[in-house]
């Protein structure tokens, strides 16, 4: 006669607690952190978006900067067109204009980011942001490439405003795209140098008295209303060391076909936004004190 299959050993207990500790410890981990360079492209782009979301409750700021632009191509670009007072080649003065004024508007809306920060310390949301474990350079970098997304905005109604009134602008698709790089990064460094001057002077009305102060010298001291040839020599030498300077000559050659030199304008506008960058993000926390 056959045995009987022998029973399965029961499974001791030291065995099952481990097992159920294993599953339990799986369940209460929690996963691992992204950290390095995989943490600062996330944490730039919520920074971008948080700010993108003010715009998009309140858009009177898009209107009312458009009018800016508008009176200088309706009113100078077409009065200097007809009296022919600057050199411009062969192309006519308002459309030798139009990317000076699509960088000028670009930079009259990032020069005055450094309030937004000084109001967010004031409120209290500065601080707040400063005990995430987000890095310093991820919040300068958000509020950077949002101010060029607004100022890619303004560049879109400038762009409509030129073709408007006749001015003969590119529609190559890649061109376009380089131009929207160009507003952007030199958007960047503006408001990164907004955001350093905030972090020095510390207080709202220093800051708007400084910032207007340099604002038409950085305008008038570029290339976006006459060429380099017809300044003045100190005033060459100004226009080389101007971010502004190469930003406009980058436009002009996307947008009107001019000669420019694409590959030293965009290495200016990258270094410059780089530097900008790590300034404003070493005098964040001077700010929040």
């Amino acid at each position: 006669m056959s045995e009987a299959p022998a029973a399965p050993h029961p499974a001791s207990a030291e065995g099952q607690g481990s097992v159920r500790a294993d599953e339990l410890n799986l369940l209460l981990v929690a996963p691992r952190a992204r950290t390095g360079w995989r943490l600062l492209p996330a944490r730039v782009m919520a920074m971008c978006m948080v700010e993108l979301q003010k715009l998009r409750h309140d858009q009177t700021e898009l209107y009312t900067r458009a009018v800016q632009p508008a009176l200088w191509l309706l009113i100078f670009g077409e009065t200097f067109t007809r009296i022919k007072a600057i050199p411009t080649g062969n192309i006519p003065y308002i459309d030798y204009l139009a990317p000076g004024i699509i960088a000028q508007s670009a930079m009259f809306i990032a020069i005055f980011y450094g309030i937004m920060i000084i109001w967010e310390r004031d409120a209290g949301i500065l601080t707040k942001l400063l005990v995430t474990p987000t890095p310093r350079a991820a919040l300068i970098t958000g509020k950077a490439f949002a101010a060029g997304v607004k100022a890619l905005i303004q560049a879109v109604v400038v762009i409509v405003i030129a073709a408007l009134l006749g001015v003969a602008l590119t529609a190559n698709p890649l061109r376009l795209l380089g131009v929207a790089v160009a507003v952007v990064l030199g958007s960047a460094f503006f408001s990164c140098l907004s955001m350093t001057i905030a972090g020095i002077v510390l207080t709202r009305d220093r800051l708007m008295g400084i910032g207007q102060a340099i604002t038409m010298p950085l305008f008038f001291g570029s290339n976006a209303l006459y060429p380099v040839a017809v300044m003045p020599t100190w005033l060459q030498v100004i226009s080389k060391g101007n971010p502004l300077s190469y930003q406009v000559d980058a436009l002009r050659g996307l947008l009107l076909g001019t000669p420019s030199h694409l590959l030293l304008d965009y290495g200016v506008l990258v270094v410059a936004a780089v530097v900008g960058i790590t300034a404003a993000s070493s005098l964040l926390g001077r700010l929040a004190r």
